[in-house]
This record gives structure tokens, C-alpha cells and sequence, in this order.
């Protein structure tokens, strides 16, 4: 996954190698606003969740994730939502270590792999996995999880394609978790659970790190 970083680009921090293998869960994360990021942020650290997906589907999304990679040394934070080639530029431009796309096409793709971090992009079909692996990409987000047929759909695929390996999202929460943490084939989940709602209007970190906590925790059984 070597590339390059644009030459007004900050330096940014040492990628991680595997998006995969930093926590059992990756909170994927919507910020309204930008001062609430690294509150926010060292409260997941702080509860066990170091690897935070910031989805570019706000206006505060870049300036957060600049904010966290400034801030939260011990955050690895990424950017969710990359959908073209320029939102690959500016996130890693803002100190993203790690990429994450609903789905890919050739140009996001490229660009994905020119980044030199690691990246998942999306995928929900068999097709779409195989294509990938014979690009010799192996770490795919699985999107969305629950509606492309769950743990189901990803057991039929552990026996065919053992090379792939998947951080399924959405529709995932603490309950169905550890369903998906017990597949061969699954690394990670993303989630959205240990950030309700209410507590994030409320900037109630505390509990946003209580239920990073509880997630942090999960394994397979």
C-alpha cells in the first residue's frame, strides 16, 4: 500500500499497519461539531477504543479529525465515508491514518491505494470480493452488514475466499457483536452503539467511555 503525501500535507503519524487487528471494534463517528472531537475521541481511547472512523458526511468532519490527530496521540484516527479521490487527498491531509469507503470504484480505489495508509473499501458482494483479491487487497469493510445477510452471508464466504477478511458495519450493535467477532474471517466490527445519541448532545463523556469499555471488552465466545 506504499504512496505518497502531498508535499503541503503535515507529516502525518506512522499508519497502522492493519486496520483489522487494533481493537475489536471501530467506532464509526459523526461529528456535528468540531470542538467536541477530542473529548470525544479520549474518551473512546480511553475505554479501550483506539482506532476512531470519522465520517466525512459533515462539515466539522475534517477539522475533528485534524483535531484528533493534533491532540489524541493515542487515537488512530481515521476518515469514513470517502466516496471520491479528493476526499482521500483531504483526509489524509488532515492526519487520517487509515481510510474507509462504503464501496469503491476504480478512481477511489487508486487513490485508496496510492495514500500509503491502509484502507477497507467497501463491498457486499461476492464479485466484488473476489475483483478485489486478485488486486491483491485482502482487508474489505463488509457494508451493510445486517441488510447483505449478516453472519450468514459472511460464513458462506470463509470457505471459497479465505484470503478475505472483513470489518462488517452497519446495523451491528453490542448483542450481534460477538456473533460477527466469532467468524474466521472477520477481524473487527464498526459500530455506532457506544455513541448514543443523547450522550453526545449531552457531552457526556463519561458514558461514551463507559460503553467503549463494555465494547473494548467483546470477544469471541
Amino acid at each position: 500500500m506504499g504512496g505518497v503525501t502531498s508535499a503541503s500535507s503535515p507529516a502525518p503519524a506512522s499508519p497502522a499497519p492493519s486496520v483489522l487487528g487494533l481493537a475489536p471494534v471501530i467506532p464509526v463517528v459523526v461529528v456535528q461539531d468540531a470542538a467536541d472531537a477530542v473529548p470525544l475521541a479520549r474518551a473512546l481511547v480511553a475505554g479501550g477504543l483506539p482506532a476512531i472512523e470519522v465520517t466525512l458526511r459533515t462539515p466539522a468532519a475534517l477539522d475533528a479529525i485534524r483535531a484528533i490527530a493534533d491532540e489524541v496521540p493515542d487515537a488512530v484516527v481515521g476518515a469514513g465515508t470517502l466516496l471520491a479521490p479528493e476526499h482521500v487527498a483531504a483526509a489524509r491531509a488532515a492526519g487520517s491514518r487509515f481510510l474507509v469507503s462504503p464501496g469503491w470504484s476504480p478512481r477511489l480505489l487508486g487513490a485508496m491505494r496510492d495514500s500509503g495508509v491502509p484502507f477497507l473499501p467497501g463491498v457486499s458482494t461476492a464479485s466484488e470480493v473476489v475483483t478485489l483479491l486478485d488486486e491483491g487487497i485482502t482487508e474489505l469493510k463488509f457494508f451493510p452488514a445486517e441488510a447483505a445477510g449478516g453472519t450468514s452471508y459472511l460464513t458462506s464466504l470463509a470457505a471459497p475466499l479465505p484470503r478475505a477478511r472483513f470489518c462488517p458495519t452497519g446495523g451491528i450493535g453490542l448483542a450481534s457483536a460477538p456473533s460477527y467477532l466469532a467468524l474466521p474471517n472477520v477481524g473487527c466490527v464498526g459500530g455506532t452503539w457506544m455513541l448514543p445519541a443523547d450522550a453526545l448532545a449531552a457531552k457526556d463523556w463519561r458514558r461514551v467511555r463507559q460503553l467503549a469499555r463494555e465494547a473494548a471488552q467483546l470477544a469471541a465466545p
